[in-house]
């Protein structure tokens, strides 16, 4: 289940480590999140963060994240 924490997560969790290392999970490329669903998420609460971006993303949701940014 989602809720607004993980919600929030996205907007405060940044990529560990890769091209885009130091970017905020809500900001990854759509590119590179398909990449990921491709190839496979990391374990963990990462690889659980990245779906969930590559969901919304892949759906067009991206703007469920906008009131969140403006907090």
């Amino acid at each position: 289940m989602v809720d607004g924490e993980h919600l929030q997560r996205l907007l405060s969790t940044e990529m560990p480590y890769g091209k885009y290392k130091g970017r905020l999970i809500a900001d990854l490329p759509g590119d590179y999140l398909n990449w990921f669903a491709r190839e496979g998420f990391p374990s963990g609460e990462l690889g659980r963060l990245l779906a969930l971006m590559h969901e919304i993303d892949h759906n067009g949701l991206s703007q469920l994240l906008a009131p969140l940014r403006r907090r």
